[in-house]
């Protein structure tokens, strides 16, 4: 049985597609989770935007992953390419306004999160 080049990259493409559904649908079950548990706190709400946004970039990668390899290796014709680049692009754009969401920066921002002082008896400071 000879195994088909075009048909391994189409498998490898739906097995990338549905490991990115899978973390995006895992995530917002871990997110929703941890919600219950945050309740008593009060940054239940931020803590569910966080993690839930850190699953569907996470899941998006994925699904980007797979549409690559299946328009590149298989169908690598100008049409092809043209609905690849507007994915992308649209991807993309998803995940930098995710990103900004969850910390505050743009992809490309150093974080720039507050330097800790020393403290002036010689301990390590808190931030």
């Amino acid at each position: 049985m000879a195994v088909n080049f075009f048909e391994v990259i189409e498998t490898v493409g739906k097995a990338i597609d549905a490991t990115g559904v899978a973390v995006i649908a895992v995530g917002a079950l871990l997110s929703a989770a941890g919600v219950l548990r945050r309740l008593r706190t009060g940054d239940a709400y931020r803590a569910f935007r966080q993690q839930l946004g850190r699953s569907i970039l996470l899941g998006l990668e994925l699904l980007v992953a797979a549409d690559i390899i299946r328009t590149v290796a298989v169908t690598p014709d100008a049409r092809s390419v043209a609905v690849l680049a507007g994915i992308v692009v649209i991807r993309t754009f998803l995940s930098f306004s995710l990103e900004l969401e969850i910390t505050g920066y743009w992809p490309w921002q150093k974080n720039r999160r507050p330097q800790a002082t020393p403290d002036p008896a010689g301990e390590p400071a808190t931030t």
